[in-house]
């Protein structure tokens, strides 16, 4: 392994991955502390800094992508295959070509493979995806105005339920809460964990309590003020906070 002296903190070397010759900019040492804290570290050494030459060869490549993009369009439509290219990826090295896309059902690409290892004269990896993993290759900024999580910081990215936004009292509008993949918010899963242990110090809603007012029964919670919106015997509604609650009683029990 290269010591962190010899490739400090953002320079742009060239390893040799899985995937072959690869361009890449260096975050920091690898050191067992931080192996430890990825889920599936990947394998790979570094073989140089990156040259003039290599950064001239990588320019050449990310120029040729469009054309690329559009070479492979005119294929699939003329092989009339269903499927919707989403992006090309040329390995530095020149040791494959990825092709990816997205698709209703399996396809039969077999014939595509052909006619792009013909034109490009090496491996061609034809990788379909998801909606969320489409968004993270072309989306650009969310709602909140910052480039998309996925595409920035997220290396990996958890399922989330309606569940979550039930609990956070997010708006159940789908437009509102559905980021640019078209599916939940990944946003909603940050605070969950929260928003489940500050719940689990109140009563449920629905719950009769005894409070200072008296009897009452809880309507509605604030997770994150940690209040009770509850409505007593004499008919009031109260907004109280979660510390005045001094019993929660079983159903039928009385005071």
């Amino acid at each position: 392994m290269n010591s962190k002296s010899e490739h400090p903190r953002g320079r742009i070397v060239i390893a040799r991955t899985n995937r072959g010759l690869e361009r890449g900019e260096v975050l920091c040492e690898a050191t067992d502390r931080v192996v430890e804290q990825m889920k599936e570290p990947p394998n790979g050494t570094i073989q140089r800094d990156a040259s003039p030459a290599d950064e001239n060869e990588y320019l050449h490549l990310q120029q040729s992508i469009e054309a690329d993009f559009a070479l492979c369009r005119k294929l699939i439509g003329e092989l009339n295959l269903p499927m919707t290219l989403v992006d090309i990826e040329k390995i530095f090295g020149g040791e494959q070509v990825i092709v990816y896309f997205t698709a209703d059902d399996r396809v039969d690409f077999r014939e595509l493979v052909k006619k792009l290892s013909s034109e490009y004269r090496t491996r061609i990896e034809m990788r379909q995806i998801g909606a969320r993993d489409e968004a993270k290759v072309l989306a650009d900024y969310g709602d909140c105005g910052k480039p998309v999580c996925c595409n920035t910081h997220l290396s990996a990215m958890p399922p989330v339920s309606m569940r979550m936004a039930k609990l956070q009292k997010a708006t159940l509008d789908p437009n509102k809460i559905s980021g640019r993949c078209g599916r939940l918010k990944c946003c909603l899963r940050y605070e969950n964990d929260t928003y489940e242990e500050l719940a689990a110090q109140l009563p449920p809603a629905g719950s009769e309590i005894v409070t200072p007012h008296g009897r009452a029964r809880v309507l509605n919670l604030e997770i994150l003020s940690q209040q009770l919106l509850i409505s007593t015997e004499d008919n009031r509604r109260l907004l109280i906070p979660a510390a005045e609650c001094l019993t929660i009683l079983k159903r039928g029990q009385e005071i």
